[in-house]
Parts: C-alpha cells; sequence; structure tokens
C-alpha cells in the first residue's frame, strides 16, 4: 500500500522533468516557423527595392557601394554617387531610404554615417527632411515587426528591462508621450531596446510616432548639417560643438520637464 504512492510521486515528478527539458529544448530557437517566414519576407521585401534601384541605374562601376564605417568610406561614397543624384535622383533617393530603414529595422548601427550623407547631397532641409522621414520609417518598421516576432526575443534577451519598462508605462499611462520623451532624451533605456520594447509592453503606435519624431528632429538637424561641411569634419566627435549641445540641451529639457514635474508631485 505504501509502494503506491512513491511509484506515483515517481512518476509524475518524471513528467515534469520530460516536461522541462521540452521547454528547453523548445525555448532555444523561441520563433516559430510562421514568424520567421514573416520576418524573412521583411528582409526580402528590403533586398528586392535595392536590386530594383539597382537594375535602373546605368551600367558603371558600383564597387563603392558599401555601409560607410568611417569618414573616410563616407567621402568616396559621397564623392560617387554626387555624379548620379542630379540624373537619377528618384533611384538615389529610394536607394537611400531603402538602406536607411532597413538600418534602423534591424538596429544596424552607422545611420549617423548616413545622416551626414543626406546634407552632403540633398542640402539642410531636404537633408532634414529625408533623414526625419527614413529614420521614423525605420524605427516604426521595427515596431511593427516587434510586434509580430519580439516578445519571445526581448522576454530571452532583456527579461529585467522588459519588465522595469511595462511597470513604467502601466504608471504612466496619462502622461506616455511626456516618459516617452524623457526615455528617448536620455540613457535612461537605449533607444534599440525602445524601438523593439513598445509594442510588447503597449505603447500605442501614435504615442512611440510622436516620440520618436521629436526626438529625431534635433539630432537630424545636428548632423546633416554637419554634412554639408563634410570636408571640414575630421571625427564623429565634431558634430557636437557648444552651439550643438546646447540646442540639444535645451530642446531635450523642454521636452522632458512635464515628465520631471510629474515626478515629483505626489500621486
Amino acid at each position: 500500500m505504501e509502494q503506491e504512492p512513491i511509484e506515483t510521486r515517481s512518476s509524475s515528478s518524471l513528467m515534469r522533468s520530460d516536461e522541462y527539458k521540452g521547454k528547453s529544448l523548445s525555448t532555444k530557437f523561441p520563433l516559430t516557423f510562421w514568424e520567421v517566414a514573416g520576418a524573412s519576407g521583411v528582409v526580402l521585401s528590403f533586398a528586392v527595392g535595392l536590386l530594383g534601384v539597382y537594375l535602373t541605374l546605368p551600367d558603371s562601376d558600383y564597387s563603392f557601394l558599401k555601409l560607410p564605417r568611417t569618414l573616410e568610406d563616407l567621402h568616396i561614397l559621397r564623392d560617387n554617387l554626387e555624379r548620379y543624384t542630379s540624373d537619377y535622383t528618384v533611384q538615389v533617393l529610394v536607394g537611400y531610404c531603402t538602406v536607411y530603414i532597413f538600418m534602423q529595422t534591424f538596429m544596424i548601427p552607422g545611420t549617423v554615417f548616413m545622416s551626414l550623407l543626406a546634407g552632403s547631397l540633398f542640402g539642410a532641409l531636404r537633408g532634414v527632411t529625408l533623414v526625419v522621414f527614413a529614420a521614423t520609417a525605420g524605427a516604426s518598421s521595427c515596431y511593427f515587426l516587434s510586434k509580430l516576432i519580439g516578445r519571445p526575443l526581448i522576454s530571452s534577451l532583456w527579461p529585467d528591462k522588459l519588465v522595469f519598462f511595462q511597470d513604467q508605462v502601466a504608471k504612466r499611462r496619462e502622461g506616455l508621450l511626456n516618459y516617452m520623451l524623457f526615455l528617448r532624451l536620455t540613457p535612461t533605456l537605449p533607444n534599440m531596446f525602445i524601438n523593439v520594447a513598445s509594442p510588447i509592453v503597449n505603447v500605442p503606435y501614435h504615442i512611440f510616432l510622436l516620440a520618436t519624431c521629436i526626438r529625431l528632429i534635433p539630432a537630424a538637424y545636428v548632423t546633416v548639417r554637419a554634412g554639408i561641411t563634410l570636408g571640414e569634419l575630421q571625427s564623429i566627435g565634431d558634430l557636437y560643438d557648444i552651439t550643438s549641445i546646447g540646442t540639444l540641451f535645451l530642446i531635450g529639457l523642454a521636452s522632458i520637464t512635464p515628465t520631471l514635474i510629474g515626478k515629483k508631485m505626489p500621486s
């Protein structure tokens, strides 16, 4: 009579162990087939867009076409693209936006060089407009892609940050735009994490979009303006002179003041 409970406990323990092993094996790659297919479809659409641009350009040596990683790379790219910008404006614009949006969607470093390139090729007004559009579109693409496949990835990569962000968003529903601006303009959470985590913690898209646009405008202005005088730029650190830093500081302070006041007010 006493042996049966022991066998039952042993059997249930084995079942839980098998279930745990099954779960641990299944979470090694947390995306389903259809989620991987959806993400692959996004990558394929970018590739098709770039191929279309490439095929509509005249026959030439395009070995200079690569993502700039240094100022030297950027100078080479700018010098070569200038020859096509006037005669093939649409193709250059579409190619530029496609690359920028792809980099923002998949959080590939180097968008600062793309912003400098916009200033050098298109001037201040068109350059700022182009950078803000492409960067916002890329962040939005990242937002919706994360909504599709992001939850298992973020939960495994940044579980603590995700819990913190979710708690803060839940507490600040009434002043969520100010809080998102505060996050965008301070190093509380990385912008990369904000892009992918926002749909997971139920930040509405219109709030995400507004905060992203407002944050991008001053930064785009600084980098695009520096791109206009690209030949004088010796390093990326030269982007931020006293005037630029002061302008960004004042804009950031004005944006986060409501959030700081809200923190001090008793709930």
